[in-house]
């Protein structure tokens, strides 16, 4: 995707998905939060509340990094099934690969 303008669809807790425009090298959480989506994401990204969890479609999967041992830690911390897909949408910062990605919200405010 040229001039770094990465699209993402995001399906919130009633099952609506909207498309939303994020730049490169913004979070996923970023997006969410900027848009107005009800997320908290309290730490703003430093990686120690865990109330940024979505689900990641197991199509995009290949294209982001493993989860670190802390965000598993994190996730499960927040009583959250971890799985491949579970993640902290502030550690997966958005790149040309990520155009498309799929995410649902999991953290009810």
């Amino acid at each position: 995707m040229s001039d770094g303008i990465i699209t993402v669809h995001v399906t919130d807790l009633e099952g609506n998905t909207r498309d939303y425009e994020g730049l490169e090298s913004y979070s996923l959480m970023e997006v969410i939060r900027d848009n107005g989506l009800p997320i908290k994401a309290e730490c703003g990204g430093c990686m120690c509340c865990a109330t940024c969890v979505v689900k990641i479609d197991e199509k995009w999967l290949e294209y982001l990094p493993e989860q670190s041992d802390d965000e598993r830690d994190l996730i499960e911390d927040a009583g959250i099934d971890v799985t491949p897909q579970t993640r902290l949408s502030c550690q997966i910062i958005l790149a040309p690969d990520h155009n498309g990605l799929k995410a649902t919200l999991l953290i009810d405010l």
